[in-house]
């Protein structure tokens, strides 16, 4: 019989809070964070909620701090994690959060709580693909670029 491993979520929620961008002690950029996520309820109306931990390395951390804030609406694609350590008291503690391999928008454009936007750069001038590479500018005529889909009600879906 042969092994067989996947680890592998799918979470999709509202941020509890604004991101923070920290650092390693050897420079790497790093964003923990919780997603609030409802859960379904054999109950109609009542409302419960997980909190579930989540952490971003590198340009995902980066790409989290600068677009996303606190309500924002999040999907982050990762992986389960656990680890453990030895706290002051000499106890043994354990922490089980998501490590984001993806993090995608989730609200429609303007549709974030308060209108807030997350930075004063037009979205268009960001694609996944040009965002965390160091030799992208706006001012780069070949690089890729949103482009707004027209809102008409004819579309047939």
């Amino acid at each position: 019989m042969a092994n067989f491993n996947l680890n592998k979520v799918i979470i999709g929620g509202r941020l509890t809070a604004d991101p923070e961008l920290r650092q390693t002690s050897s420079g790497i950029p790093v964003s923990s964070f919780t997603v609030a996520v409802n859960r379904r309820t054999s109950t109609e109306g009542a409302q419960q909620a997980d909190f579930i931990n989540v952490i971003a390395w590198r340009n995902q951390a980066e790409f989290l701090c600068r677009f996303f804030h606190k309500g924002s609406s999040i999907c982050v694609v990762g992986s389960i994690q656990t680890r453990s350590w030895t706290d002051q008291n000499n106890q043994k503690r354990y922490a089980t959060e998501v490590v984001a391999d993806e993090i995608n928008f989730v609200d429609a454009k303007g549709e974030s709580p308060a209108g807030r936007q997350p930075s004063a750069r037009p979205a268009s001038q960001y694609t996944p693909e040009s965002y965390g590479n160091p030799s992208f500018s706006s001012q780069d005529e070949d690089a890729p670029r949103f482009e707004d889909i027209p809102n008409d009600d004819d579309l047939p879906f």
